[in-house]
């Protein structure tokens, strides 16, 4: 069986840098960093999709399906539901999205947790019946020099937040971020995600 890896985002140029893209951006890096195939759109699943092997591997050869969803983040379960049938399959599906609870420059994997209101993982949720997968959740928020978190409050706000775009010296981070991101993914498909999180988080 093998596994899924979805970078969560909105589709078109005007969100490619948003920090709410943070899931595509990662998934990108890590595509080429791997030298997986190209990125082809997929009809039925309304979808790009990509797939290859990881390379350091450490001689387990996974095969990975990669998965950008082509609907807006709120309808992000439509492309996942035709993909993952059962429980098991969900334990080889893993969600890249941005996280307003971790700082910029920080990353988390996280198995069998709620939602934390990221409403591409509540489609998800919704779409597969279960919450028993993996996410590699990636920071988004600023934090004052000592490391404490400045979460942006009120709907509005956040919304405005997370369709905003990265500035350039956030973006600079991420792409160090979406480098130690790719590590961590690999991780999760050749050592297990038990191991990963002991390594990573």
């Amino acid at each position: 069986m093998q596994w899924i890896i979805v970078g969560l985002g909105n589709p078109g140029e005007e969100y490619k840098q948003a920090r709410h893209n943070t899931g595509r951006i990662v998934i990108e890096a890590f595509r080429k960093k791997n030298g997986f195939s190209d990125w082809e759109k997929d009809k039925k699943l309304n979808a790009l999709v990509s797939g290859g092997t990881p390379r350091h591997a450490q001689g387990k050869k996974e095969k990975v399906m990669l998965v950008e969803p082509e609907t807006f983040m709120n309808n992000s379960g439509k492309s996942i539901a035709p993909l993952v049938k059962n429980k098991k399959a969900a334990e080889r599906l893993v969600v890249i999205h941005d996280d307003l609870d971790l700082p910029l420059g920080g990353m988390k994997i996280s198995f069998n947790r709620g939602s934390g209101g990221h409403k591409g993982i509540e489609s998800i949720k919704r779409a597969i019946k279960t919450e028993a997968f993996v996410r590699l959740r990636v920071g988004i928020s600023s934090a004052t020099p000592s490391g404490k978190l400045k979460k942006t409050k009120g709907d509005k706000a956040v919304n405005n937040f997370i369709l905003g775009e990265f500035k350039p010296k956030e973006m600079e981070l991420m792409k160090k971020v979406a480098k130690r991101a790719s590590d961590a993914l690999t991780a999760i498909v050749t050592l297990g995600r038990e191991r990963a999180m002991g390594k990573y988080n």
